[in-house]
């Protein structure tokens, strides 16, 4: 017998020892654990030998493959899970079932508009649907508020003055043939030195061929 889930988001950790389900949240997909069901045939050693191995390996197929699946996909993957195990086994998984279910309805509300079962933190209490149909206005509010104080931030930075210094551009005239030297040391028209001379009574820098100093008028050697 197929189980038939409340919500197809679910996934089966039972083993031959045991019968436990965890279901999930449409929306966040956070799940919810149920109590773990000692199963007694095991206890009384009625099932078959050699089973444990493969139940165990499989169970983690299933908890990879059946949380998003519809509900048929989930219960050809169980059934073929416990495949060999007893009739006793089976009635007691699905009574395990559906007592898990019972347990974890109480930990999820379904939205009446979209029919999505919700965990506490995706359902609206004061509108009675779940978060994505009707969101929380504090959470909008707050949402909304720091986006505008980032356009707001950014707008008042655009109008802010940063730089306060002179945006000019200084070109260096080769004194020896009046045309711009570049950057070197050497002027690129002539390949004139234009090392400073540097004045010996005030110490000023001046350009090269300068017979006297711009700052103190001393003679330059």
């Amino acid at each position: 017998m197929a189980l038939q889930p409340f919500t197809r988001n679910y996934e089966d950790n039972s083993t031959e020892a045991g019968f436990q389900f965890t279901f999930y949240c449409d929306l966040c997909h956070e799940g919810y654990k149920t109590k773990f069901i000692e199963s007694s045939t095991y206890k009384k050693g009625r099932f078959l030998r050699g089973l444990g191995g493969a139940i165990g390996t499989l169970s983690s197929l299933v908890g990879q493959h059946n949380i998003g699946y519809s509900a048929e996909r989930g219960a050809d993957i169980l059934s073929e899970r416990f495949q060999g195990m007893t009739p006793e086994w089976h009635r007691e998984h699905e009574a395990a079932f559906a007592r898990a279910q019972n347990e974890a309805k109480g930990h999820f509300q379904r939205c009446p508009k979209c029919r999505q079962w919700v965990c506490a933190n995706d359902w609206n209490e004061q509108e009675g649907l779940c978060t994505e149909c009707a969101p929380r206005v504090n959470v909008e509010v707050a949402s909304a508020k720091a986006r505008k104080m980032v356009e707001d931030i950014a707008e008042e930075a655009s109008r802010t003055k940063v730089f306060h210094g002179k945006i000019e551009s200084k070109q260096t005239i080769c004194p020896q043939c009046g045309k711009p030297s570049g950057e070197g040391k050497f002027c690129n028209n002539c390949g004139a030195s234009l090392q400073m001379i540097e004045c010996d009574r005030c110490g000023a820098k001046n350009s090269h061929g300068s017979r006297f100093c711009g700052e103190c008028g001393n003679r330059l050697n």
